[in-house]
């Protein structure tokens, strides 16, 4: 596999929209840096955060999955309550390849200050907003501001296509947008 550079991310999203909005190059004045990078994209996290709570002693099953265990909030930060963690989603949009990979990995800035995101593939020819979970892993609040940088995705084309695409097996997080619950 090789990772794909600044180029190769630029052109696929203006020609077959791989990443909307894009953009052009990293925007870091005030804010946690976003956009282009040598061999990423630095994407946003919106304004949509689920914060897991405790207040009605909900269980979390990923096989039975309740919206008990946590509360929506809409703004332009969030808390990210003590050892506890957030789901949000990215403000871009992605059309990954048939013959790429991408792997999603946190900031620094964010985990210097305890702030981890988890490393999430989007697979050959996934499309949608990508759920972002975010855990604290201090015994002290966070903050997390929305519309700027969280995690930086990097691209690996393969040697070759796959058999079988996440298209192909009409995988469940297909084409979504917001946050995406667990599902089965």
């Amino acid at each position: 596999m090789t990772i794909m550079p600044d180029r190769w991310i630029r052109r696929m999203a203006a020609d077959h929209g791989m990443i909307e909005p894009f953009v052009e190059a990293q925007r870091r004045e005030g804010t946690i840096s976003y956009g282009l990078s040598s061999y990423g994209y630095d994407a946003r996290v919106a304004d949509e955060f689920k914060v897991f709570t405790n207040v009605d002693n909900a269980v979390v099953d990923p096989k039975n999955f309740s919206e008990k265990g946590f509360v929506t909030r809409r703004g332009a930060v969030c808390i990210v309550p003590p050892n506890s963690f957030v789901l949000a989603h990215t403000v871009e949009y992605f059309r990954i390849p048939r013959d790429v990979l991408v792997i999603c990995l946190g900031k620094s800035t964010y985990a210097r200050c305890g702030l981890i995101v988890n490393v999430t593939p989007l697979e050959p020819e996934w499309e949608g907003q990508v759920t972002i979970e975010i855990s604290n892993t201090t015994p002290l609040p966070a903050k997390v501001y929305a519309n700027e940088g969280i995690c930086q995705f990097l691209f690996l084309k393969g040697e070759a296509p796959p058999e079988v695409s996440y298209a192909d097996r009409a995988g469940k997080y297909m084409r979504q947008r917001g946050v995406a619950l667990p599902r089965l």
